[in-house]
């Protein structure tokens, strides 16, 4: 009998995320694989749902869309924070900085432009629009 990928199946597999140009951007492929049972959150909704109907000891490159992977990003997710706020830090474009959110969490943003009196500051998922290969081995399904 086939093991195939479905809810509840627990699934052990190596992946690779990568963008479309082949730039790896996360991978265990050179270290321990990753464990997951479907929809016990660890993995976003529609990687879980692309690898439905997989079978154990498979490869595949499965084709992530941004409204499947990280979502589209949201204008309002840019903030415009005064320059004084970042006083002593020499910013670039680019730059990742963490912030505090409203629970004292960690918030990563990422300088979008910056002039003498203001910061714009990008906190949409890096990966928000970005068409997303996701390259994975299954080496078991339970």
């Amino acid at each position: 009998m086939s093991k195939l990928i479905g809810p509840g199946k627990t699934v052990t597999l190596h992946f690779a995320i990568k963008f479309e140009d082949g730039q790896i951007v996360d991978s265990n492929f050179d270290g321990e694989p990753a464990t997951f049972t479907v929809g016990d959150g660890n993995l976003l909704e529609g990687f879980e749902k692309a690898l439905f109907g997989l079978e154990e000891g498979t490869q595949h490159v499965l084709k992530i869309l941004p409204e499947n992977g990280f979502g589209m990003p949201n204008p309002s997710n840019i903030q415009n924070i005064p320059r004084s706020q970042f006083e002593g830090m020499e910013l670039e474009q680019g730059l990742v900085i963490s912030f505090a959110d409203a629970a004292n969490g960690e918030l990563p943003g990422v300088i979008a432009e910056f002039d003498d009196k203001m910061v714009s500051v990008d906190f949409n998922h890096p990966l928000a629009g970005k068409n997303i290969l996701f390259e994975v081995d299954i080496i078991s399904v339970g």
